[in-house]
C-alpha cells in the first residue's frame, strides 16, 4: 500500500467520472491511471494499465459492467458504482469488494477504500467464471438479501424476514414482522429476482412470502384473503386470477 492504489474509473457519465475522480485524488494514497466511458474502452484501459482497482459502472449502453469483466485478461479488484440498488445484489454475487450508489458520497467512498485496503494483497476473483455463473450457465441462485432504505442508511434485509412486498404510492416497500422498508425496485424486478417457490404474486400490487402465510380465508364475491403470521395477522387480498393459480399449486 505504500506505493498507492492504482485506480481506473469506468462510467458512461462524464459528471459521475469527474466527481469520483476528484474525490479519489483527495484520498492521498490513490493514483487514478485512467478513465473510460464505455465497455470496449474499459477493457482496453484495464488490460493495458493493469490497475489494482476499478470503479465500474454497472449499467452502460452496449457492453455493461458485467460484460467488461467477462472480457478482461487482467484481474483487478472491483467496486461497482450504480444508480440502482437492484444491481447491488449482482455486485455481491460476483464478489465485488463493494458497490456505491450514485451520486457517491465521501463517507461511502471512504468506506469502500477501507475495504479495498484490507483486500488489496489478496487475489481478485476469476471474473469470467463468476459472471458466467451469474448469467445462468450454472444452477440459478436467488439472493439471500435485498438492499432497503432506512433513513439515510442502506440495509441488507434478509429475504427470510420479508412477509410481503407492496406498491404504495408508486414506491415498493418490504414489510417484515414489525417494520416496513422502502426499496428502489419495481415489483417486476423483485418477482424476477426472488425464489418463485417462496414468493408469490398475490395481486398486481403485492408479492407475498408463502412461508409467512398462516391461512387462506374466504372473502366476499368468491374472493380470498391471505392471513399473515405477523403479530397483527394482517389480511392481504388475493386476486381472483391468482387465487386460481394458487389453488392449483397448493391443491386446497
Amino acid at each position: 500500500m505504500s506505493s498507492g492504489v492504482r485506480v481506473a474509473i469506468v462510467d458512461d457519465e462524464k459528471l459521475a467520472r469527474d466527481r469520483l475522480g476528484r474525490m479519489l485524488r483527495k484520498a492521498g494514497d490513490v493514483q487514478v491511471v485512467g478513465e473510460a466511458d464505455d465497455g470496449a474502452a474499459a477493457v482496453r484501459l484495464i488490460d493495458e494499465e493493469k490497475p489494482d482497482l476499478v470503479f465500474l459502472d454497472v449499467q452502460m449502453p452496449g457492453m455493461d459492467g458485467f460484460g467488461v469483466l467477462e472480457r478482461l485478461s487482467h484481474r483487478p479488484h472491483v467496486v461497482f458504482a450504480t444508480a440502482h440498488d437492484a444491481y447491488g445484489i449482482q455486485a455481491f454475487e460476483v464478489y465485488a469488494i463493494d458497490y456505491l450508489l450514485k451520486p457517491v458520497s465521501r463517507e461511502r467512498l471512504d468506506e469502500a477504500l477501507r475495504r479495498v485496503r484490507e483486500r488489496l494483497d489478496s487475489q481478485p476473483p476469476d471474473w469470467q467464471e463468476m459472471v458466467t455463473n451469474l448469467r445462468g450457465d450454472a444452477p440459478r441462485r436467488f439472493p439471500e438479501q435485498i438492499p432497503v432504505h432506512k433513513g439515510k442508511q442502506i440495509l441488507l434485509l434478509s429475504v427470510d424476514d420479508i412477509f410481503w412486498l407492496e406498491v404504495e404510492f408508486r414506491l415498493v416497500f418490504a414489510h417484515t414482522a414489525s417494520e416496513r422498508y422502502m426499496t428502489n425496485f419495481t415489483l417486476k424486478d423483485l418477482e424476477d429476482r426472488l425464489d418463485p417457490d417462496i414468493f408469490f404474486r398475490a395481486h398486481k400490487s403485492r408479492i407475498v412470502n408463502l412461508r409467512k402465510v398462516q391461512a387462506i380465508v374466504p372473502w366476499f364475491g368468491g374472493r380470498y384473503k391471505l392471513v399473515m403470521r405477523n403479530p397483527e395477522q394482517t389480511e392481504l387480498e388475493l386476486s381472483r386470477a391468482q387465487a386460481r393459480v394458487l389453488r392449483r399449486r397448493m391443491q386446497w
